[in-house]
């Protein structure tokens, strides 16, 4: 259930007494709002791009001009739940692009509270036991306060378990907190970055930060054991219908996600179809989408990654490209458009 900011300064006292629920606990909970990720993955995919944003811009028209764009109307999203879910990884005040900018998560709240959806952010820092320092490092703490707006510490939730849709890597289920399952959309908020190990996280990548720390650990070690690319693509799979609202305005690149240094590209990406994002997102920074992991796991499962199966809205991809640098290590130097190599 999502909480006001609490008062107390660690979050790990919050457990409580229904940290974890049995499994199946909140088996009827939002069941008539939960979509597995089932069936074919959808032909076509429309994905809108803004440039010239700035975090002091009218971000509310450019992210609600996105939503229409890609088809999300007000009779869709009216009394809906929709949980916001920016990157907070290991937030500092001192590297503000690796972190979703407080003005780009407060343009979305107010985006789809105009459509008359009722907006909870939630986050489960990967690497912040500490989710209050986490809020106050990354400013959103005070954000969410003047935007009068509740968050769901997903690290500490009550959980549910529910089957893996996806059955790409060795687990048999996931572990959700309430705030996800009761959503009826999760809008993944990701800072576009370069990664060290499979090259890019946009908004697929982010979803790893709905499963919570007390169930995977800290930087959800479980996961990374069972595969990254292959745990990406089940979660992606599994939760609720999801949305991807980019901050590409301030982005990371070369050691990212967390030691990069700041490319500023001056854009948002938004779409109903994560895996196009991405490939779109993948295409402006150099690379090719196919020979990205997750995506490559995801293409014809949960999403197109053909560019003659998405349409583009607002800006055309080439004319925003500019290749990001990367660090020189072979498996992320062949994830470039212009490697020479074939996509794996």
């Amino acid at each position: 259930m999502a909480t006001p900011l609490p008062p107390g300064r660690n979050a790990a006292q919050r457990i409580g007494r229904r940290a974890v629920l049995l499994a199946g606990g909140l088996a009827a909970v939002g069941a008539a709002g939960w979509r597995l990720a089932r069936g074919a993955a959808p032909r076509r995919a429309s994905v809108f791009i803004a440039r010239s944003q700035r975090y002091d811009s009218d971000l509310v028209k450019t992210i609600s001009d996105g939503l229409a764009a890609c088809g999300l109307k007000a009779e869709h999203l009216r009394g809906k739940r929709v949980l916001l879910k920016p990157n907070l990884v290991e937030p500092n005040r001192a590297i503000p692009h690796m972190t979703t900018h407080p003005a780009v998560i407060l343009a979305a709240a107010e985006a789809f509270r105009r459509y008359g959806a009722r907006v909870t952010v939630g986050e489960a820092p990967g690497h912040v036991r500490d989710t209050e320092l986490a809020l106050d490092e990354s400013g959103v703490g005070e954000a969410l306060r003047d935007g009068e707006l509740q968050f769901a510490d997903l690290n500490y939730q009550d959980v549910a378990w529910r089957p893996n849709a996806g059955r790409i890597s060795p687990l048999k289920g996931l572990f959700l907190p309430r705030a996800v399952v009761e959503a009826d959309y999760v809008v993944s908020m990701p800072k576009l970055k370069t990664h060290h190990w499979v090259g890019v996280t946009a908004s697929m990548k982010n979803l790893y930060g709905v499963l919570p720390g007390i169930k995977y650990g800290w930087p959800k070690n479980v996961l990374h054991h069972a595969g990254i690319p292959e745990t990406v693509a089940d979660i992606c799979s599994t939760v609720p219908r999801a949305l991807a609202i980019i901050d590409a305005i301030d982005c990371m690149e070369g050691d990212g996600p967390i030691l990069g240094s700041i490319k500023p590209m001056g854009l948002l990406l938004i779409g109903a179809n994560l895996p196009a994002v991405d490939a779109t997102a993948a295409r402006i920074m150099g690379l090719e989408p196919a020979r990205v992991s997750y995506l490559k796991l995801a293409h014809g499962r949960l999403g197109p990654l053909d560019e003659r199966m998405i349409s583009q809205r607002g800006e055309r991809w080439p004319s925003v490209a500019s290749p990001f640098k990367m660090l020189p290590y072979a498996h992320l130097q062949q994830l470039r458009a212009d490697s020479g190599s074939p996509p794996a």
